[in-house]
């Protein structure tokens, strides 16, 4: 059986709270024939293990369908279609919130405000069946799934408490004799109905809409992928899909394209943007027997490369099914609620029932009806809406306070990991750094002052011919420089060295060091001492010669940001550890943590390694924040507690991180550590103000004081004493407002 052992990863629908991913869990552990199941709430995923011998996945489907719930039987295309379908019910629940809202207005006026307008009862009810029945339809109908299989979730309490005060209420309007004759006044209870189920329905939305963005860094990932590959046969060039594609096959890159899978370079060169793989932003020069990598793009030139790994063997599938997982295990702060819910929802049915019990039993005169009073009472105060307007409020309030300051913070994860985090780990082109090449010195041979003006017009004429990346900072450097355009002839381009061009008889070159070496190039004494300087300092040097001498050095870097030595001095106080990570060389990776104040620094980091050392830090018991901007640090910034990416980054860093600081400027990572702190604090006193409401609410509405004073609470009184929960639960959060970073 062994053999047969078959795993997969498919997508949940229908699931509203970690109580129903309780529910998936146990329904599918229980077929015959699966090892395990393991449900993640927050991607709406579930990892089935089985035996293909004694099961098939679409008895999973129908065994979950059975109880509401739906899985998606396609692992490719499954994510795609569950994402569309979490798209549309975003608008659909939108909608109704809307409507539900819209109608409730009403009500609640008139319930507070207008209880003796001339059939007002009949005015509320004629608003208020809708906002149940119409748009807070689901929450009846998954509660009746529920009580099909014995089994109970927020839904149903939702669901029984605003249908009981409904059915309670609508009895009062159309037979308000029935307690006339008792002595006692008819009161209906409308308004709390309609206004739980708008409470629910937006902390609902809200959930939503931050589930609605968990994929889209995924989505982005898959599309670094062609569709497309040319294909080299005896029969010639074809366009053929990425799936045709078979190890050991010859492709032909374009300028420009996105290369389709792993291989090694058999004819051709190019430069290759692999800012995907390293983060580093200057594209790699690439000459045959070179490797490539799927995701990467060509940029001039182009070449043939045979296939060594396709499909899922390749680096970027490698690096989608990393961040997949990581991303996968994690929990939100959202759980929190749900996990207490599941044990609140059937602990409140039973005081409920027993309430009743307890005055059919034990209760005077109106027995019957003060012990219905109770029960609904009951129902209504201990609502689950302060409980369900906890975190989202605070999650609210927290995410605009950031924004305010220059931080998006996507989800409450981001939150929840901010409060605990003691290492700070930094990615540095683009983070630490710019991430945009200048030219930081121009040293002129001595003795050229009067041909100087001539020779910046000739370079800048060669660099503008030129293909190579760090063209454009040079340029950018000469053009203010030069007066003048200068025509030169024979230009030529060397790849992996340099250029050359005729100026009238003259030769002129631009380069890197090889270019000069083997040329034979005399480089004078003065020269050599800024070589060394800059080289010392970790810059890249561009020789500007004649087939004689070097004339002009070019340094180039990439420098650090304004604020990144204070960023790190301001963590380091804070007693947080901070680490660079990079996939650059490790002489200039030591140059930058120096200058910026690091003291761990680890060089020509690729993308798994990243994501591995995370990983050893986590093992350490440590809660770790990735800070990064690129493709490169997907990996990582999936796998670590609280990811942070920088606004001019990648759009797939942007994705995968929780918190993203719109200025890149670094000082912002120890104030969005602070307002997550800030944020997860107010969050647990929510919850500890909601679940004080209800310890003593409840007691309170099942009549407990009755036969002390005689004191029974009223409905009404109640569902006003619900509302005020909610509204101190979203006052706290506000408060947050007031929180200076």
């Amino acid at each position: 059986m062994a053999n047969s052992i078959q795993t997969l990863s498919l997508p949940v629908l229908g699931m509203t709270c970690a109580g129903c991913a309780s529910s998936v869990q146990s329904i599918l552990s229980a077929q015959e024939g699966v090892v395990s199941a393991d449900v993640n709430y927050a991607t709406q995923q579930v990892k089935v293990a089985y035996s293909s011998d004694l099961v098939q996945p679409i008895q999973f489907k129908k065994a979950l369908q059975d109880l509401g719930y739906d899985i998606l039987l396609d692992e490719v295309s499954g994510k795609a279609e569950q994402i569309e379908i979490q798209q549309n019910n975003f608008k659909d629940l939108k909608r109704r919130t809307a409507g539900a809202a819209l109608l409730t207005l009403p009500v609640v006026v008139i319930g507070m405000f207008m209880m003796d307008l001339p059939y007002a009862n009949y005015i509320m009810l004629a608003f208020t069946a809708p906002v149940l029945f119409l748009f807070g339809r689901n929450f009846f109908i998954n509660a009746f799934r529920q009580a099909r299989h014995s089994r109970a979730n927020m839904d149903s309490l939702v669901a029984l408490s605003t249908g009981i005060a409904f059915v309670f209420s609508l009895f009062n309007t159309f037979y308000p004799e029935f307690w006339h004759s008792k002595g006692i006044h008819p009161h209906v209870y409308y308004e709390a109905s309609a206004v739980v189920i708008v409470f629910i329905m937006l902390g609902k939305l809200l959930e939503e809409n931050a589930k609605s963005n968990t994929s889209s860094a995924i989505k982005k990932l898959i599309g670094l992928q062609p569709a497309t590959v040319w294909l080299i046969s005896e029969k010639g060039e074809a366009e053929v899909p990425i799936s045709a594609v078979q190890v050991g096959d010859l492709l032909l890159v374009r300028a420009g394209d996105k290369i389709a899978v792993d291989g090694k370079i058999e004819e051709g060169s190019s430069y290759v943007d692999e800012s995907m793989l390293s983060g580093e932003a200057v594209p790699v020069s690439k000459i045959a027997g070179d490797q490539v990598f799927s995701g990467t793009i060509n940029q001039q030139g182009s070449f043939r490369f045979r296939a060594q790994k396709v499909g899922h063997e390749t680096l970027l599938a490698r690096i989608i099914a990393q961040v997949q997982e990581a991303q996968g295990s994690k929990a939100p702060v959202q759980q929190l609620v749900d996990k207490v819910a599941g044990i609140f929802v059937p602990v409140v049915l039973f005081i409920a029932v027993c309430t009743l019990g307890a005055w059919l039993l034990f209760g005077g005169t109106y027995k019957l009806s003060q012990g219905l009073l109770a029960m609904v009472t009951v129902l209504v105060i201990a609502c689950p809406c302060a409980l369900g307007l906890a975190t989202p409020t605070a999650i609210m309030v927290g995410i605009g306070k950031g924004a305010a300051n220059g931080m998006l913070i996507k989800d409450a994860e981001a939150l929840e990991a901010g409060y605990k985090v003691d290492v700070v780990v930094l990615d540095k082109t683009g983070t630490i750094t710019t991430g945009e090449p200048v030219v930081s010195d121009f040293e002129w041979l001595p003795g050229l002052e009067n041909e100087r003006e001539e020779l910046a017009g000739i370079l800048l004429a060669m660099e503008q011919s030129s293909a190579h990346p760090l063209s454009a900072a040079i340029i950018n450097y000469l053009k203010p420089l030069v007066s003048k355009s200068v025509k030169i002839s024979e230009f030529e381009s060397i790849t992996g060295y340099g250029v050359n061009c005729f100026f009238g008889k003259r030769k002129f070159k631009a380069g890197n060091l090889k270019l000069i070496t083997e040329g034979k190039i005399a480089i004078a004494p003065a020269l050599r001492i800024r070589e060394e300087a800059f080289y010392a300092a970790a810059k890249t040097v561009i020789y500007f010669a004649d087939d004689t001498r070097v004339l002009a050095l070019i340094a180039i870097a990439d420098p650090v940001k304004e604020g990144s030595a204070i960023a790190v001095k301001e963590l380091q106080k804070k007693g947080i550890e901070v680490y660079m990570l990079t996939g650059d060389n490790a002489f200039t990776a030591a140059a930058i943590a120096a200058e910026v104040g690091i003291l761990n620094c680890k060089a020509e980091v690729l993308p798994g390694e990243k994501a591995a050392f995370i990983k050893e830090l986590q093992q350490q018991k440590k809660v770790v924040a990735m800070i990064g901007d690129g493709i490169n640090d997907s990996q990582a910034l999936a796998q670590s507690d609280l990811s942070i990416a920088m606004g001019k980054g990648s759009d797939i860093a942007i994705d995968v991180a929780s918190v993203t600081l719109l200025s890149s400027d670094l000082r912002q990572v120890a104030r969005a550590i602070e307002l997550s702190k800030a944020t997860v604090r107010t969050i647990r006193q929510n919850l500890f103000w909601a679940f004080i409401y209800n310890l003593i609410g409840i007691p309170l509405a099942a009549g407990i004081l009755y036969p002390f004073n005689g004191f029974l609470l009223n409905p009404m009184i109640a569902g006003g004493a619900m509302a005020l929960s909610s509204v101190s639960v979203v006052s706290n959060s506000l408060r947050l407002k007031l929180k200076s970073l």
